[in-house]
């Protein structure tokens, strides 16, 4: 079974009192770390050491700056023996233990008890983190300044695509081919806006896409109405769902 629950599913702005968007794939994998990523495990029930990988999307940071957190959560009150596994865009490393040693000095260089262990995206091939395959896609954001990606891969026999942020561009359809799950950037309520799809764009994705393909909305600016899309989910705070 895939099951996903959501850390949170507002876009940077916390719209409506929806916190910044993040979702852990079966209580091992994270998508993305937002600022509030360490309370919401805990209101979740969510054991912080049971994270076996932690896959960022960009550096934005509603993204990634809940990071440092974790990783004094690790240092002070939950003991870390396994190695955790930090997955993100070419430069990842330097800048996770930047922010690490800037949040909290010497916080980067601590005897922790385990490793960090870091792996920038290639695009166009198939690589390997925790025993786990997965492929990132870039995808159309923040106008080509930022490298941002998409992550799809397989997970108890279901395959779990998340766009990360995007506008709708061929990439976009290429990422999700062969998904079970799709969990879909959304973050305009109205109209169309730049960096990020909107809810105006999502039926033509729907179009796109075989309706064996689940798609979840999340960075969401207000709850959309999706009572005439077939398949189409929406993301909540804290929501879990389950894929049998």
């Amino acid at each position: 079974m895939l099951e996903l629950s959501f850390l949170g599913s507002g876009n940077a702005f916390t719209p409506g009192g929806r916190y910044w968007s993040s979702f852990l794939a079966n209580g091992r994998y994270l998508f993305d770390a937002p600022p509030t990523l360490l309370p919401h495990l805990k209101r979740l029930g969510v054991p912080p050491a049971d994270i076996r990988a932690v896959f960022i999307s960009h550096f934005h940071g509603d993204h990634f700056l809940g990071l440092p957190f974790l990783l004094l959560e690790y240092l002070h009150l939950t003991p870390r023996r396994e190695d955790l596994h930090i997955v993100g865009p070419p430069g990842v490393e330097e800048m996770i233990e930047g922010l690490a040693e800037m949040a909290f000095p010497n916080l980067s260089h601590a005897d922790a008890g385990y490793q960090r262990l870091y792996l920038e995206v290639e695009t166009g091939r198939q690589q390997t983190v925790d025993d786990l395959r997965f492929q990132a896609f870039p995808m159309k954001h923040a106008n080509d300044t930022l490298a941002s990606f998409g992550y799809r891969l397989r997970l108890a026999d279901k395959v779990l695509a998340y766009t990360g942020d995007t506008e709708l561009c061929d990439e976009l359809f290429a990422l999700a081919e062969g998904a079970d799950v799709l969990v879909l950037d959304c973050n305009y309520s109205e109209g169309k806006g730049p960096d990020h799809l909107s809810f105006a764009e999502v039926p033509e994705v729907r179009k796109r896409l075989p309706l064996s393909t689940t798609i979840i909305l999340t960075h969401l600016e207000a709850e959309p109405d999706v009572s005439g899309l077939e398949g189409v989910l929406v993301a909540q705070d804290f929501a879990t769902f389950r894929f049998p």
